[in-house]
């Protein structure tokens, strides 16, 4: 395989997988007549974090960005390559959005076929797409963007601080790391924390044949996309600094 077709395979994989366990563990605790249904949001938070564990070693090969926002970081940054072969430029890098968004789009629509029966037996059209996408708890859209600033910026920072120290954890690490933002951040918007991961289930929702679907809240859509991309700018500029 060329470059460009192991960026696609490898980080279409790997956000296919981080997106359908990330939204396969919020389905199980809000759909009805699941097994996890009505769990402590703790689970969320590991779940989310194992998810992002198992997503990393798929996508290895190719530096397992799987998030435009670490993609966006390495771009600013001083690195030439993005993983070992892969040098950074404008094909690359719209290779590495393209494949995030594809990886994202899919694994939702993987997570629905897992949970269909529930879908069709859960009226709450919120809570289906809380499945999909994030929310607000308070709907500020300032205050909202603040919150996944904050949460990507920190996300991005020890990410970037990982790559400086010999902790040898790997991919143990980047899943604690989102386990820590979900159980310290997350009450706010839902942490994105990355624009994939919101915008490719938030479209996949938009057009599988849901049962009594409601809205895909576009209006709110902005923010993960943002706020992420903001945070991400900003942690790499710090960390390069730093």
């Amino acid at each position: 395989m060329g470059i460009v077709e192991t960026i696609l395979v490898h980080e279409i994989a790997g956000t296919a997988f981080l997106t359908l366990l990330g939204c396969g563990v919020v389905a199980n605790v809000l759909l009805n007549k699941t097994n996890g249904n009505g769990s402590d949001g703790i689970v969320i938070f590991f779940g989310w974090g194992l998810a992002v564990f198992c997503g990393v070693y798929v996508a290895f090969d190719t530096g397992a960005h799987i998030n435009p926002a670490v993609t966006l970081a390495l771009l600013i940054g001083p690195a030439k390559e993005y993983a070992e072969g892969i040098p950074i430029n404008f094909v690359t890098t719209l290779t590495y959005f393209v494949a995030e968004f594809i990886g994202g789009f899919l694994g939702a629509i993987v997570c629905y076929l897992a949970y269909k029966k529930q879908y069709d037996d859960t009226e709450d059209g919120a809570l289906k797409l809380a499945t999909f996408s994030t929310a607000p708890t308070i709907r500020s859209y300032g205050w909202n963007l603040v919150s996944e600033i904050i949460g990507t910026f920190v996300l991005i920072f020890v990410i970037l601080m990982f790559g400086n120290t010999p902790s040898g954890l790997g991919p143990l690490a980047v899943a604690l790391l989102v386990v820590s933002i979900g159980a310290s951040l997350g009450g706010t918007t839902g942490y994105a924390i990355n624009p994939a991961r919101d915008l490719g289930p938030r479209i996949a929702h938009a057009v599988l044949p849901i049962k009594n679907k409601g809205s895909n809240d576009w209006r709110y859509a902005w923010v993960p996309i943002a706020g992420p991309v903001i945070g991400s700018t900003l942690a790499a500029l710090v960390a390069y600094v730093y």
